[in-house]
């Protein structure tokens, strides 16, 4: 629903008339909120249970749908959709990823949660592919009918979570006091995990709003734009499987180091003016990459932290996860105004070198 909704979006606010630097604000409005209720999601996730706070991250998908769909002709609609969706797959996702951190520890956390990721390309994919049925030969999609087909996508987004078995509320061993979050950022590493984890999904965002402006730049059909996102998304999904295995002999640390570089390296080309066909290369290998440091992370904030505290482990990486969101597109957008969509790329393939670097001084293993 994500990766279907905000593409559109791009292109609904290309029609209305917004330029490149107001994308990047726009991009924003996604993980505004979601920033500042993060950590409260979390706790309350550890409280009542992650069903319920699957079924309300759904019902906020379905608000925003519609409000895309009927609203989303003038750029008041266009922001409050945003929000929306951002808010609902906060709720979603908190509520996954909790769900996944209660029932995988040790050597089993880095398979479940490359799995967990799996299914989240697997709907990177088949998302953007949305836009190959609503426009394929067009610059701009209909991104009337998408709105509409999101709706009923959503409706099927709520039964599912209804049908996500409930949990056992897990409490810290008698006499250990509840963990606080300053404790959980204290942990050896966390910081630099954290800020790996903000600056790969600021990137995957980007590549949300920018390649679709990349490609009305160099005019290039939406329909071949949705084949480009879609590549991205399996590559990713290519990346995912097998993980455990692949940590398990090479080590954490050395996989996110190495395909962190290798997506920035292939997001610095796609910056270039190629053809569509190179093109198509740069962005699987930058799915490819960015595809290993979202498990990793998650896998290792699920090792450190405690029981009865993995939600909120999991809403302290949100918050970082967010504030990226926030204040990288809006830095983007600065650089849209004067560089254009390549630019863009350039500086966030700059970030992904800096963050690759940083993570070479993360623990071999988590302190939990």
């Amino acid at each position: 629903m994500t990766f279907v909704l905000r593409p559109t979006t791009t292109y609904r606010a290309i029609e209305l008339g917004l330029g490149n630097s107001l994308l990047g604000l726009l991009s924003a409005c996604f993980a505004l909120a979601p920033l500042i209720l993060a950590l409260p999601s979390g706790s309350v996730t550890d409280r009542v249970g992650e069903r319920v706070m699957a079924f309300a991250g759904a019902v906020l998908v379905l608000a925003s749908a519609l409000t895309l769909a009927t609203l989303g002709t003038s750029i008041g609609g266009l922001v409050a959709g945003t929000v929306l969706l951002g808010l609902g797959h906060l709720g979603s996702v908190i509520a996954e990823q909790t769900w996944v951190a209660n029932r995988a520890r040790g050597g089993r956390a880095d398979s479940a949660f490359g799995k967990y990721t799996f299914a989240a390309s697997l709907g990177q994919s088949v998302g953007p592919a949305l836009l190959l049925f609503f426009g394929s030969g067009h610059a701009i999609p209909n991104t009337g009918a998408i709105f509409a087909s999101a709706c009923v996508a959503a409706l099927l987004l709520l039964l599912v979570s209804l049908g996500l078995k409930r949990t056992v509320r897990l409490s810290p061993p008698p006499g250990q006091a509840e963990v606080g979050t300053r404790q959980l950022i204290r942990l050896p590493g966390l910081a630099r995990a954290l800020l790996t984890s903000c600056v790969v999904l600021a990137a995957v965002d980007i590549t949300l709003v920018y390649v679709p402006a990349l490609g009305a730049e160099r005019g290039i059909a939406a329909g071949t734009i949705g084949v480009l996102l879609a590549i991205r998304g399996l590559a990713s999904m290519a990346s995912r499987i097998g993980l455990g295995a692949l940590v398990a002999r090479l080590g954490r640390r050395r996989l996110l180091v190495t395909f962190t570089l290798l997506a920035a390296s292939a997001m610095a080309l796609a910056a270039l003016p190629l053809s569509v066909p190179l093109l198509a290369i740069c962005l699987a290998v930058t799915g490819f990459g960015l595809g290993v440091g979202q498990p990793l992370t998650m896998s290792w904030l699920s090792d450190s932290a405690p029981a009865g505290a993995r939600g909120k482990a999991m809403s302290l990486r949100l918050v970082g996860n967010r504030a990226g969101q926030v204040f990288l597109p809006a830095i983007a957008g600065t650089v849209a105004a004067s560089a254009g969509a390549g630019g863009v790329l350039a500086v966030t393939s700059a970030g992904l070198v800096v963050v690759g670097m940083m993570a070479r001084r993360l623990p071999l293993v988590p302190p939990g």
